[in-house]
């Protein structure tokens, strides 16, 4: 089981094809990992500036940022794999 305490960062992207290739490479070999999907459009707590402006002069592309968290102890054999 994956936690906040005995997680490490693996990877960060913002390519959906790149996060689906990562995923059936960490399924394949039975490595456990956590995905947190980030939209980068939605209303900030703190400022509400899009409710202002929408998606206007925002690259599309950058829109979801998706972070991989993999066990500490899985943390290298994970990272040679998606090189």
């Amino acid at each position: 089981m994956i936690t906040i305490f005995n997680r490490k960062e693996l990877i960060m992207t913002f390519s959906m094809k790149q996060q689906s290739e990562i995923r059936k490479t960490l399924q394949k070999h039975g490595i456990q990992y956590k995905c947190k999907v980030i939209n980068r459009n939605s209303p900030s707590p703190c400022s509400s500036s899009r409710s202002r402006t929408g998606s206007l002069g925002q690259n599309l592309d950058r829109a979801y940022e998706y972070l991989f968290f993999v066990h500490k102890q899985d943390y290298k054999k994970a990272k040679s794999l998606i090189r």
